[in-house]
């Protein structure tokens, strides 16, 4: 078993980490502060080719594949969650195109997503009343004519009002059992019917878009339709899975920077005439972190490898985004213990990072969804 990345791999971390540390690591603090949205850093990350680092190169991406983009996440969430996830976001939306759109489809959104012209793209899967169980959700899309008509309403949606093009889930069969029934189209920004709600007031990634979406009659052109009819859970679950390695790479990114954080205020504090990093108490909490921050990458590297490799990853994929979304929960808890007072002010990154992190075990599915995939594949029948 080889762990060291190969050359397009490393070249792609060493691009993410330079820009992260270059220029999205020194505005995060003031971006949190204000909830401006980071366009310009994105538009850079387009131009470095990490908005579609799954994509073919012939659609406009950089075909450095799974591995590489885990990496590159890792790298991003170190410097800013709220630039991370809109990467994330977009690139889930981008290689869920390229995987299911017809060619027209494909060479119009995945070239645009790729650069950056599209400032990003967003999942409409989530609605009001229909959170964890997607199965439940009340938009429809009923045909008329040569077009497909929308109505309907959608929560939490990442980048929501500035994305180019908006995958949206809608109804289109009632019948069949749950989850029958459901198509996803493509609905571009700017399409008359589609609007954005107010941004939502969160604790954390506050620069990151987070707003609900009405559809009212909201109309797009019958071969909007991404996939065939009835593929929409089809769909949705299999962008959910590789978008799960997308979140548990983050998470590491949040454990690499709350460790080096800690680190280096532990060697600088003093209390009780040395460094408290020379106290047990202190340095064995960090090596706690330390442990969990590397099975958390090994995690997310074995599930990015098997996506790559084209074999069956749900149940690895599942696991490393639950073991990693809540051990950050407990590094970061760690960062701002060993800051103490100081760790409860905005003057030090540990407390940005620990609101940021406490999202990870809630979107892209939660810690009991996990548990659950988990569960029902160690379960089932030989």
């Amino acid at each position: 078993m080889d762990f060291q990345p190969d050359d397009v791999q490393q070249a792609i971390q060493a691009a993410a980490r330079a820009v992260a540390r270059e220029r999205i690591a020194p505005g995060a603090r003031e971006r949190d502060r204000t909830g401006h949205f980071p366009a310009e850093e994105i538009r850079e990350l387009g131009r470095l080719g990490l908005l579609g680092t799954t994509i073919p190169e012939a659609l406009g991406g950089t075909g450095a594949g799974t591995v590489a983009y885990a990496l590159a996440m890792m790298e991003l969430a170190a410097a800013d969650c709220s630039v991370a996830v809109t990467a994330s976001v977009t690139n889930m939306v981008n290689e869920t195109i390229a995987r299911w759109g017809t060619e027209e489809q494909k060479a119009r959104c995945c070239p645009r997503l790729s650069s950056g012209e599209w400032l990003a793209g967003a999942f409409g899967l989530s609605e009001p009343h229909a959170g964890s169980d997607p199965a439940a959700m009340r938009t429809r899309a009923e045909r008329r004519g040569d077009r497909w008509v929308l109505n309907g309403e959608k929560q939490w949606i990442t980048s929501g009002d500035v994305a180019g093009v908006i995958v949206v889930w809608a109804r289109t069969d009632d019948a069949g059992g749950a989850g029958k029934g459901i198509s996803a189209f493509l609905v571009e920004r700017g399409t008359p019917g589609l609007s954005a709600g107010r941004h939502e007031a969160k604790m954390g990634q506050r620069s990151s878009s987070t707003v609900p979406l009405v559809l009212e009659d909201c109309a797009v052109p019958g071969g909007a339709m991404l996939g065939r009819p009835g593929d929409g859970m089809r769909i949705a679950l299999a962008a959910l899975d590789g978008g799960r390695i997308g979140i548990g790479a983050q998470a590491v990114g949040v454990m690499d920077a709350a460790l080096e954080a800690s680190v280096r205020y532990a060697r600088e504090r003093q209390a009780f005439g040395r460094p408290i990093a020379q106290h047990q108490a202190i340095a064995f909490q960090l090596a706690d972190v330390a442990v969990a921050r590397d099975a958390a990458r090994l995690l997310v590297l074995r599930a990015a490898m098997l996506k790559e490799a084209g074999r069956p990853f749900s149940r690895e994929a599942a696991m490393a985004k639950l073991f990693a979304s809540e051990a950050a929960q407990r590094a970061v808890a760690t960062g701002v213990q060993v800051h103490g007072g100081y760790g409860y002010t905005e003057e030090f990154v540990v407390e940005r990072l620990y609101r940021d992190a406490r999202v990870q075990t809630i979107y892209e599915g939660t810690s009991e969804i996990q548990r659950l995939v988990i569960s029902r594949d160690l379960l089932r029948d030989p």
